[in-house]
């Protein structure tokens, strides 16, 4: 991993970072385990994901509500998986 890679980790841990604890570690163990796969495209998706208020990425993420976005969808998809796959 070079600097630039790094700075945007950080930079991602900390947004991240929410108002829910089980955010927090549900969106920092996917950006451990899960993001380095992802292509541009779904990084970006990533990044608007974090956009997104606590409650509605909650209820995306516990199967409560779809997201509207098919990208967004997706990413769901593979953030579920990991938490699911969690070493």
């Amino acid at each position: 991993m070079n600097d630039r890679d790094a700075r945007e980790i950080k930079r991602l841990q900390w947004q991240c970072r929410r108002g829910m604890l089980e955010l927090d570690l549900l969106l920092n163990h996917f950006l451990q385990h899960g993001y380095a796969e992802l292509d541009s495209d779904a990084r970006q998706a990533f990044e608007r994901l974090l956009g997104m208020q606590d409650q509605i990425l909650q209820d995306w993420l516990i199967g409560q509500a779809i997201p509207a976005d098919a990208e967004l969808t997706a990413l769901i998809a593979r953030i579920r998986a990991a938490i699911r796959t969690a070493p």
